[in-house]
């Protein structure tokens, strides 16, 4: 089957491929002819996909959403195939040797997901026996097809925004591009909130300046904030001219959501070991399944339940395998195949199968870990029963009890239809300044007609004649700082148009295009030469040759590292470590924090709803005889003392994120408030406050330690701002074009590069200390890193809570993960599963007397 399409025999191209004889005629109706074709195969359009083609033929731009696996590929994909029908209905005309020009353009938000929306597009066309050509442009095409595309763009093609971005920078593309009647943005929750999305917004703008009457379509499954992501899509000109669409097709399909309990449930949890003594009752799920995904947070944690997994099961190998974004292409697309193919029993993977691909035979997910989302957990369980009549199934394996109640919490929200929104950059400069050097390579571009254009991008209608100005200086000259420097002078002003000339800046900035910016890379290779993958050039330049890791689903050890390359051996035994990928650690979101509060306010009122809050029971029995489950307009505050000092818990359940930001400021707070020495630690439920003498909580609180006043203030001295900014200046730097990661082949160390950024974070300190990515730098530290913005909500709702102070004579439930987290920096990674072992047997006794 075609992804996320009806069920239907399309899944034969060649079937529906036989269907045209039959269907065309020499005279065509449009609408007739395409639902010909659809009655030949077997099923007949939904209504939202009918109402989608009418108001693409009305001229209409919007937005389709509707739940994975219902059909919103045809949904946005037979609009511009009706259009042309439409003006080509002699089909004695149509000649496949001569392919109609540029129509429409797929944007895809992952290049490994191309191949299968190429194939999901092809069929339509096939079966309904158009002269299109169709084709993909993206960083894994071949040299040649990227050069036969440089020459003629085909009828539709599929790309990424990267791929793009890239052709806009060759001006004789730009008369085929204006060709296109219509742009489709796929997955475009996955683009909206990031820099690709902006990015993508940047590009949008350009094709609508080459052709006005450009159609733009998005396609989103799990999105919650609709109205803020079509404005995002389509831009302010086309918001205001009233002739847009938000389509809702499926909104509930159907869904089957569970827990896999633990038999012996741990009344004090704690985080840090990742559930495999779930292994046998996962592998017994999947005995059941025909097909399934199983879906981990990280990397690493796909790494060490597919060996649990095989060790378990050892006549599953071959028929389990292993899916995450490190791993060679080759292996990827192997593994890709082996799910459409069914003869795959599970794959263990991370975020790198969440989206598009159909993988018709899965018909089951299971989730490991809280997924800290509504929209993720929804758009994961998805993969399974990928059909509008099919039941979608999903089962949570906890890694810790608590993380029980956020399943619960994220079934509550998705039955109320609460689906996170995703917060948006406004006018990142980085970006700006990329763009402007793609255009001034593009044929160029002139200031005063250039400007409305930028601000059409929603991410941008705000942007000053201020900030204007300084981007403009920046990419002609490096801003005022680097004004000595050539090799800053990037763009040339030749009689009021901004151009690039310089082959060297142009090649550089064509392999530097896009706003993916990770550690540096090294290849993960055996000696005799097979690529297994990539890991993170920090995690392998600390190991020693003969160290063993997993990888790949293998048991390795270095041999060398040469030429950026980690050439590595097959071993046995046991590894000593795990590769660490960044990027893993998912904050609670705001709307699953505010369910959560939700179901602890029912369990505090001793009304337990469904398996997974029941089995909490004991937990909960523990936790409200010796201190209290909080409401949600309360704030629970624990102290105690134990044997390494006073502690102060604090519940807000706010999420890591912001809880981090709280720590750092409430512990400022209460050293204003009176001389302490503090020490903290935060999860995504509270924040442990730690020190040798006790806490003056309740007089601090009369001081304002839970106040929203002074926040920004607040923050900027308690934590080291200007530390994290330079961090954060890293990725901005190499977006803005300031650093290059090299050379294909040549590429530069992290260290190189951060040394790079780090000097003229320095030097734009001192000596041009306006500069706009200065200011970018510290404004995405508050809003993307801290969370300011959650932060100041989470402290407004607290000032309008009860606080409750309690003194609870042993750690509670809810603290003892805290206490764990506290105890982690001070004792071994050997010793703490004992160390934790005997505490959480010394706090049962006490609960059992």
């Amino acid at each position: 089957m075609t992804a996320e399409q009806p069920s239907g025999p399309l899944a034969e191209t060649s079937k529906a491929a036989s269907s045209t004889t039959d269907l065309k005629a020499t005279r065509i109706q449009p609408r007739q002819y395409v639902d010909s074709f659809f009655e030949a195969n077997g099923f007949s359009p939904f209504r939202f996909q009918r109402s989608t083609w009418r108001a693409y033929q009305s001229g209409a731009s919007g937005l389709v959403h509707s739940a994975t696996g219902t059909g919103k590929t045809l949904a946005v994909w037979m609009g511009p195939i009706l259009n042309w029908l439409k003006s080509n209905r002699d089909a004695t005309k149509w000649n496949p040797k001569k392919p109609p020009p540029l129509r429409a353009i797929w944007i895809t938000p992952l290049r490994a997901l191309a191949g299968d929306t190429e194939q999901s597009l092809r069929q339509p066309l096939e079966g309904l026996g158009l002269p299109w050509r169709l084709d993909s442009r993206t960083g894994d095409s071949k040299a040649s097809v990227k050069a036969r595309l440089l020459k003629k763009l085909p009828t539709a093609l599929v790309t990424t925004p990267e791929s793009l971005s890239l052709m806009l920078t060759h001006e004789k593309l730009l008369p085929q591009l204006a060709t296109a009647e219509t742009v489709i943005v796929d997955e475009w929750h996955e683009l909206l909130g990031t820099k690709r999305g902006i990015q993508t917004e940047l590009a949008l703008a350009r094709l609508r300046k080459l052709n006005p009457q450009l159609r733009t379509w998005g396609v989103s499954a799990t999105l919650g904030n609709l109205d803020d992501a079509l404005r995002a899509l389509l831009g302010t000109n086309a918001s205001q001219s009233g002739n847009t669409r938000i389509i809702e097709g499926y909104k509930k399909k159907k869904l089957k959501l569970q827990s896999l309990i633990p038999a012996q449930m741990d009344r004090f949890p704690w985080s840090g070991h990742i559930g495999t003594k779930m292994v046998p009752q996962v592998a017994e799920e999947l005995e059941s399944a025909s097909s399934a995904l199983v879906f981990a947070n990280t990397r690493s944690q796909t790494e060490i339940w597919y060996q649990h997994l095989l060790g378990h099961r050892p006549d599953w190998a071959g028929r389990i395998a292993l899916h995450h974004g490190s791993l060679d292409a080759s292996v990827r697309r192997w593994v890709e195949a082996g799910l459409k193919e069914g003869t795959l029993k599970a794959v263990v993977c991370t975020s790198s199968l969440d989206l598009g691909v159909d993988f018709t035979a899965v018909d089951l997910v299971i989730q490991i870990g809280s997924p800290k989302g509504a929209a993720r957990l929804l758009q994961r369980a998805g993969r399974s029963g990928h059909q509008p009549d099919a039941t979608s199934r999903l089962s949570f394996v906890p890694t810790n009890a608590i993380e029980l109640i956020e399943l619960a919490a994220a079934k509550d929200a998705i039955a109320r239809g609460e689906l996170e929104s995703k917060a948006q950059h406004q006018k990142p400069l980085d970006v700006l300044a990329q763009h402007l050097v793609t255009l001034a390579i593009g044929g160029g571009f002139e200031s005063d007609t250039l400007l409305p254009e930028i601000r059409s991008c929603h991410a941008y209608r705000d942007l000053s004649d201020t900030e204007w100005a300084w981007v403009l200086d920046f990419v002609v000259r490096g801003g005022s700082s680097l004004d000595q420097y050539p090799e800053f002078k990037r763009v040339a002003v030749e009689e009021g148009r901004y151009v690039v000339r310089d082959r060297r800046i142009m090649r550089l900035h064509r392999m530097s295009i896009g706003t993916i910016v990770s550690d540096a890379a090294m290849k993960v290779k055996y000696l005799k030469g097979t690529t297994l993958g990539t890991a993170e050039e920090l995690f392998l330049s600390k190991l020693k040759p003969g160290d063993r890791f997993l990888f790949a689903g293998r048991l390795v050890s270095l041999v060398r590292i040469q030429d950026n390359v980690a050439y590595v051996r097959r071993d046995k035994g046991t590894p000593d470590t795990v590769p660490r990928w960044m990027g893993g650690r998912m904050p609670l979101s705001t709307e699953l924090s505010d369910a959560l509060r939700r179901k602890l306010e029912e369990a505090s009122a001793g009304k337990l709803v469904g398996p997974e809050m029941k089995s909490l029971a004991g937990l909960f029995d523990i936790q409200n005889r010796w201190s209290v489950l909080p409401s949600r307009d309360e704030l629970l505050i624990e102290q105690i003392k134990t044997r390494t000092g006073y502690q102060a818990f604090l519940f807000p359940f706010e999420g890591r994120l912001v809880h981090e930001g709280l720590a750092a400021v409430f512990a400022y707070r209460l050293s204003q408030h009176t001389p302490i020495t503090l020490s903290m630690a935060c999860n995504d439920y509270g924040i442990v406050l730690q020190s040798p003498s006790e806490i003056p909580i309740d007089s601090a609180i009369t001081a304002g330690l839970l106040s929203p006043n002074h926040l920004v203030d607040d923050i900027q001295s308690s934590l080291n701002a200007t530390e994290m900014a330079k961090r954060q200046f890293r990725e901005i730097a190499r977006i803005a074009g300031l650093v290059h990661g090299g050379y294909p082949g040549q590429q530069k160390s992290a260290k190189n590069l951060q040394a790079s950024s780090n000097l003229f974070f320095d030097v734009f300190c001192e000596y041009d200390p306006d500069n706009q990515l200065l200011r970018q730098s510290r404004n995405e530290v508050l809003e993307f890193q801290l969370e300011t913005t959650r932060m100041r909500a989470a402290l407004e709702r607290i000032a309008n809570c009860r606080v409750v102070l309690m003194r609870p004579p042993k750690v509670t439930p809810l603290a003892f993960p805290l206490l764990v987290d506290k105890l982690r920096e001070r004792v071994s990674s050997e010793s703490l599963a004992d160390r934790i072992t005997r505490m959480q047997a010394d706090l049962e006794k006490a609960a059992s007397s």
